[in-house]
């Protein structure tokens, strides 16, 4: 083997190991649905963010992005429907 064999292998060599599996990234910790609706200034934020950059933002987060703010407009849902007494006119 000449030198420049073994520049070429060597430099095969470090672009296979750089080429490697990394160590996978631990998702960050998403709030939950309760901490969203808690906080409604992040919540509008969050809810723009996940519009424009969903991929980014991860479908974890905006689904519960999405469940806090329906929970924030329709309420726990908990409250029964009372029909009026009498039946609307038209």
């Amino acid at each position: 083997m000449n030198l420049s064999e073994i520049i070429a292998m060597s430099s095969l060599a470090v672009l296979l190991v750089a080429c490697g599996k990394s160590e996978p990234s631990k998702p960050a910790a998403v709030p939950s649905v309760e901490e969203l609706a808690a906080d409604p200034v992040r919540l509008r934020e969050l809810r723009q963010q996940c519009k424009t950059d969903r991929p980014t933002m991860g479908d974890v987060l905006c689904n519960r992005v999405a469940e806090a703010t329906n929970r924030r407009f329709l309420g726990d849902g908990k409250v029964p429907y009372t029909p009026p007494k009498e039946p609307p006119k038209f």
